[in-house]
């Protein structure tokens, strides 16, 4: 891996039953870490918006980097023509690795691994674990609910650093190329 390479690590959804629209978006995020010369790190299985992401990125000749745990490699089936695969203990371990491989993040809609992921590296950036950026797509108006409820939370000072500081909000494509692309 070139370390001279801006690494993108995306969270999103492995389930295939997801609407086409996703897989789409998904896989236009492949094709434009491709275009920029980044590298993408992701949890490297090759069903769902997870696949599309994947195959969009290596059909446009980007570097992409998965991080699995064995207990998912069945259950996702690990994508086997990335550039480096990483099969890890647990979703600990795949979450480490990832955010060490990454320098910056993009959120793309997902279920409860997407969550989970979403709130850790958000967690860590809060208590000053990492400053990289992290950028949450809610494409579709997917996100609203999340971005009203972590507001709510900062409205009743539950949250000690404003969302605003700690994640930017996209609605497309274009403004999260030129945001990334000026890190």
């Amino acid at each position: 891996m070139s370390d001279s390479k801006k690494s993108l690590c995306v969270f999103c959804a492995s389930s295939d039953a997801v609407d086409s629209r996703y897989k789409a978006l998904a896989a236009d995020v492949g094709r434009m870490a491709a275009a920029q010369g980044w590298r993408v790190v992701y949890g490297g299985a090759k069903s769902g918006m997870m696949g599309a992401l994947a195959d969009g990125a290596l059909a446009a000749g980007c570097e992409v980097v998965g991080v699995i745990p064995e207990v998912l490699g069945p259950q996702e089936r690990a994508h086997e023509s990335l550039t480096a695969l990483h099969i890890v203990a647990d979703m600990h371990e795949r979450q480490k690795m990832m955010a060490d491989l990454a320098g910056g993040f993009l959120i793309l809609p997902g279920g409860l691994g997407t969550l989970a992921e979403f709130f850790e590296i958000l967690t860590w950036k809060a208590i000053g674990l990492h400053a990289k950026p992290i950028a949450l797509m809610n494409a579709f108006g997917y996100w609203d609910a999340q971005i009203e409820q972590l507001s709510r939370a900062q409205d009743e000072s539950f949250l000690h650093a404003l969302s605003s500081d700690l994640f930017d909000i996209f609605m497309d494509l274009e403004d999260f190329e030129n945001f990334f692309r000026a890190q």
